[in-house]
């Protein structure tokens, strides 16, 4: 049974009208860089939950979560409306498998988000810890818009921290943006051009592609990396190619 704890929401930040971050302060337990945790309101007598993802380092003690507001949704408008000093119900304890622990070693390790799914990431590469098995690091944000790359200046920061180790790429869909590729993520993949862009290849041989985000984008990503370069979801039973989580 998940033990709730009560938190206290230390700041709120817009991105735009639809994307915001959550800062919060409560007394959890330990977590891993890429879990998630499950934030609730009492809404009509009941507790609402979801699950989002940590967004902080777990040596920070500024829990940061990355949020969209779905309109007609239950509880992502009443987090949005969340004033400094409110409090949050928290899961206390985090979950997930997203994580490096259950990553194998390989040359080039590739980081691929949609939305408000850049969080475990950027958690993971803010904390810093297990990195050193890999040779080099692509961290690749899909958005609709330019406007939606919220954390791009905390992305570009870490790029400089990791001295040639980390390579950000931008990615925006419905509009032509200067420094991002436009498009699709699997489209990028299958034309050449994200790897043309950060100078890496993607194969059996030197890779390992994290995916997470828009169901869709997971799906069909894994798909044409299945059929096209023979790569496979990575099992701890059997070794692979692919660690997957969605984004609903």
């Amino acid at each position: 049974m998940a033990e709730w704890v009560t938190g206290k929401v230390t700041k709120v930040e817009f991105w735009t009208d639809a994307l915001f971050s959550l800062t919060v302060h409560a007394p959890i337990h330990p977590f891993t860089a890429g879990q998630f945790a499950k934030l609730g309101l009492e809404i009509d007598g009941e507790r609402v939950q979801r699950a989002y993802s940590y967004v902080n380092a777990p040596d920070n003690p500024n829990l940061e979560f990355y949020l969209v507001t779905v309109p007609d949704g239950k509880l992502s408008p009443r987090l949005a409306a969340l004033k400094p000093g409110d409090e949050i119900q928290i899961v206390s304890e985090a979950a997930g498998f997203f994580v490096l622990d259950e990553i194998p070693d390989c040359d080039t390790l590739w980081m691929l988000a949609t939305g408000t799914a850049i969080g475990p990431y950027l958690s993971i590469l803010q904390y810093g810890r297990d990195l050193e098995r890999f040779k080099n690091i692509v961290l690749v944000h899909a958005a609709r818009y330019a406007a939606d790359l919220s954390y791009l200046p905390l992305m570009q920061a870490l790029e400089t921290r990791y001295e040639g180790k980390l390579k950000i790429q931008t990615v925006v869909s419905r509009e032509t943006a200067e420094g991002s590729l436009t498009g699709r993520v699997p489209a990028l993949i299958e034309s050449g051009e994200l790897e043309a862009a950060v100078g890496l290849t993607m194969n059996t041989e030197n890779s390992h592609v994290m995916l997470c985000g828009n169901p869709q984008m997971v799906r069909d990503t894994q798909q044409l990396l299945k059929d096209s370069r023979q790569m496979t979801k990575h099992l701890r039973r059997r070794p692979g190619h692919m660690t997957a989580e969605h984004y609903w």
